[in-house]
């Protein structure tokens, strides 16, 4: 499907209908912009308009999709020629709108990560619950980009952004741990003790020893099993 061809003839037809641009949009129920990048080739009219379109121009839709009038002994092999044509146009469209939802769901779902880490507090749940969902977000945005490659491939490449992805939000969550005495947002067990809290995490364990008081401060350690006793150990 040659557009710019298409673009030069439905503008050669509007003007042997005496039409303006603006005329013809406002018959269409469009902008004359809209008219302007079709005539100029950088755009197609939606598939809804292509009978509106060609009732105005006095022509087929056959005619319109080739770009030129067509005689009758050839009109068979156009018209098959351009029903292929305008399924892979409409494929092409299709494709391009995934990989544009694939792309927003991606920024989204970072910019709800960020926002649950910014707003929440670490220690609250409400945090890791949004950083989770941000994750999935941009996970099935990033499963709309890549829908095109094999299934192996897609599923490899889906794993590793999901790995890759998790990665970073457990190594942001580890530095502001220890950059800025945070409590971790992934931690699957909080017990406190006297003026002693501990965070189990699935890689390490923290713990906040004096809370709130003036020698307050943080150790972090490799994850292990601990009790009471050797909780209390870490904040002597």
């Amino acid at each position: 499907m040659n557009q710019e061809k298409i673009g030069k003839f439905i503008s050669e037809l509007r003007k042997e209908e005496n039409l303006t641009q603006e005329q013809l949009a406002e018959k269409l129920g469009v902008t004359s912009k809209s008219i302007s990048r079709w005539e100029n080739g950088r755009t197609m009219p939606d598939v809804s308009l292509f009978e509106p379109l060609c009732k105005e121009l006095n022509i087929t839709i056959n005619e319109f999709l080739s770009g030129e009038k067509i005689d009758k002994k050839d009109y068979q092999d156009k018209f098959e020629e351009n029903v292929i044509n305008t399924i892979n146009y409409a494929n092409k469209k299709l494709d391009t709108s995934r990989y544009q939802i694939g792309i927003f769901l991606l920024v989204v779902g970072f910019l709800v990560i960020l926002t649950a880490i910014a707003i929440f507090p670490s220690e609250s749940s409400w945090s890791s619950i949004y950083s989770c969902c941000g994750l999935i977000i941009s996970l099935i945005g990033f499963a709309k980009i890549v829908r095109k490659v094999s299934y192996s491939k897609r599923l490899f490449l889906n794993y590793g952004f999901f790995l890759l992805f998790a990665s970073l939000l457990f190594t942001l969550d580890y530095l502001n741990v220890k950059l800025n005495d945070e409590a971790p947002m992934f931690s699957k067990v909080t017990t406190t003790i006297d003026t002693t809290i501990y965070y189990d995490t699935p890689f390490y364990d923290v713990f906040r020893c004096n809370k709130d008081l003036d020698n307050e401060y943080w150790v972090i350690e490799p994850n292990k099993k601990h009790n009471n006793d050797s909780i209390m150990n870490y904040c002597k």
